[in-house]
């Protein structure tokens, strides 16, 4: 009889030799399951799945017995799942021969959510500490209040929600990594433009996502919420601001500013900003969140890259695949 597949993580199966199939086995969640069209006008998947180490999408056709079982399953189902490795157009992309739903008492196993739930690889108590230090370093007094104010509303999501579905620090605590990464480069850069008001921009820095609470749900898997798919995340995040700042007695000057910062971080309408930064700090902070979404992008590829591995797969919010070799000694 023979010995049953190993049971690998994401990154194991992309570290196998990639010249010849290897048969696996795999605890892994379903992040997303699309249903497409092929140009002879059958139905396939296209599913993602991964763990705590990575992702990969494989094709599911529809004359296949797995068709059915993932095409009704929901997004953040977990399955084990056996297979062989394969690639297509030099990505990751497995032929899955068997597939079973894992429920009940079997997701109580010791270590299985932790080992498919992503999370930040920084300390989180450490980052809500942190978090906490640049508030108080707010010297103007409602405005410190106002930013404490949006934090007490938001309580536990603000330590513990990803800062996007896919693009960059989308897993478990990714906003509050984000945001403090951000803070530690504001803090950095503020001495070179001394035209930027620091406490205006390190408000900004610090609630310039807030809304992204709400407009993302989901324990397992990130999903964009109701109200996320109807006003998003710069709505969302105005309108905390605002309340905030109105019931912190802020003056309408500070607050309106503020208010920009939050409504024109995204940098471009076709990106989502809802107009074009106008402010010294609107500037400087929509800057300061584009250059840690893509390092952020950067240090999450290096991470779940296989020791192997000479570039990574493309990245959509790099539009490009990204050398994960270090430069020699």
């Amino acid at each position: 009889m023979a010995d049953p597949a190993p049971l690998l993580t994401v990154r194991e199966l992309k570290a196998l030799d990639p010249s010849a199939a290897r048969p696996f086995a795999g605890v892994l969640l379903v992040r997303k399951v699309t249903v497409r069209t092929a140009k002879n006008d059958s139905l396939y998947l296209s599913v993602e799945l991964g763990d705590k180490t990575g992702a990969f999408t494989f094709t599911c056709f529809g004359d296949t017995p797995q068709f059915e079982f993932f095409k009704s399953l929901p997004e953040s189902a977990v399955v084990r799942v056996e297979g062989k490795t394969d690639y297509y157009q030099e990505r990751f992309s497995p032929r899955i021969s068997r597939a079973e739903q894992i429920t009940g008492a079997q997701l109580a196993a010791p270590g299985l959510l932790e080992n498919l739930i992503e999370t930040t690889p920084e300390d989180p108590a450490r980052l809500w500490e942190e978090f906490q230090g640049f508030i108080a370093a707010i010297n103007h007094t409602e405005l410190r209040a106002t930013v404490q104010a949006v934090c007490d509303d938001l309580g536990e999501s603000l330590r513990t929600a990803p800062a996007a579905v896919a693009m960059h620090h989308a897993y478990r605590h990714g906003l509050l990594e984000h945001t403090v990464h951000m803070a530690r480069a504001c803090r950095v850069l503020l001495p070179l433009y001394p035209e930027v008001d620091a406490d205006l921009a390190l408000a900004g820095v610090l609630l310039h996502d807030a809304g992204k609470t709400i407009e993302y749900e989901g324990t397992l898997v990130t999903q964009r919420s109701r109200k996320g798919l109807l006003q998003g995340h710069v709505v969302l995040g105005y309108q905390l601001v605002r309340k905030a700042g109105l019931k912190a007695k802020l003056d309408s000057d500070r607050l309106e500013r503020l208010e920009h910062i939050i409504l024109s971080h995204q940098g471009e309408p076709e990106w989502g900003a809802a107009v074009y930064a106008a402010t010294p700090e609107a500037v400087f902070v929509s800057l300061i969140d584009n250059l840690d979404a893509k390092m952020g992008m950067v240090q999450r590829a290096l991470r779940q890259a296989g020791d192997g591995d000479e570039f990574s797969e493309r990245l959509p919010g790099l539009n490009a695949q990204l050398l994960t070799k270090k430069p020699a000694s």
